[in-house]
């Protein structure tokens, strides 16, 4: 039950190690939840401006899990995700990526996000 509050929330959960991350990963793929990820960096100014506008997108599909990695911080699920530039998007189904977006594109982001969300709904229902 807890778990699925914490997906209903309209939120971005900050990643802070691998184990948060396999945790938050586990959780939305035994709720059959779509997973949309921002891989960003303190450093890098258009990745950081992206912020708003990625909580902004997280309140819009409250069906899916928003999750934000900084990639220094958490080397690892940067590497796994094979993230070598920032600010990179990744939609995540059943814990495997699904699509890949980079750069700082919120148009983009907002279409490939909301065409993902569609689908997966229709393939759940």
């Amino acid at each position: 039950m807890e778990a699925t509050e914490q997906l209903s929330k309209p939120r971005v959960v900050v990643i802070d190690s691998l184990q948060s991350w396999e945790f938050y990963i586990t959780q939305a793929t035994n709720l059959n939840s779509p997973v949309v990820v921002h891989f960003t960096a303190s450093w890098c100014m258009p990745s950081v401006a992206m912020n708003s506008f990625f909580e902004e997108l997280a309140s819009s599909y409250p069906n899916a899990l928003f999750l934000t990695v900084d990639v220094d911080e958490v080397k690892e699920v940067a590497k796994k995700m094979e993230v070598n530039a920032m600010p990179t998007f990744v939609l995540m189904k059943d814990g495997a990526l699904v699509e890949k977006v980079v750069g700082a594109n919120p148009e983009e982001i907002k279409k490939r996000v909301d065409g993902f969300n569609h689908s997966f709904r229709v393939s759940v229902a």
